[in-house]
């Protein structure tokens, strides 16, 4: 378990440090939200792999929670993108 769970922990940060680079050095908007939403959902990743390893579900809420944060705010801002490309 002590392998894959160092596996898990690098992949998951080469994963959150591309997101941050292109929350950085995006060129466009849709870019960086997009980056936003992966960086979002690897922590998500992260806090289900500490829930496996540790067999506890105090982080269940955290999560639910971030995943509808997530979901709404993609919804939002394909809507807007969708909204400005009509127009014009």
């Amino acid at each position: 378990m002590g392998i894959v769970l160092i596996i898990v922990v690098v992949i998951l940060s080469l994963a959150a440090a591309g997101a941050i680079y292109r929350i950085a050095a995006g060129p466009s908007l849709l870019d960086r939200v997009l980056a936003a939403d992966v960086l979002l959902a690897i922590v998500g990743a992260a806090l289900a792999t500490d829930m496996a390893v540790n067999h506890h579900l105090n982080n269940l809420a955290l999560l639910v929670s971030l995943s509808v944060i997530g979901f709404i705010g993609s919804v939002t801002v394909a809507r807007f993108v969708s909204d400005r490309r009509e127009e014009p």
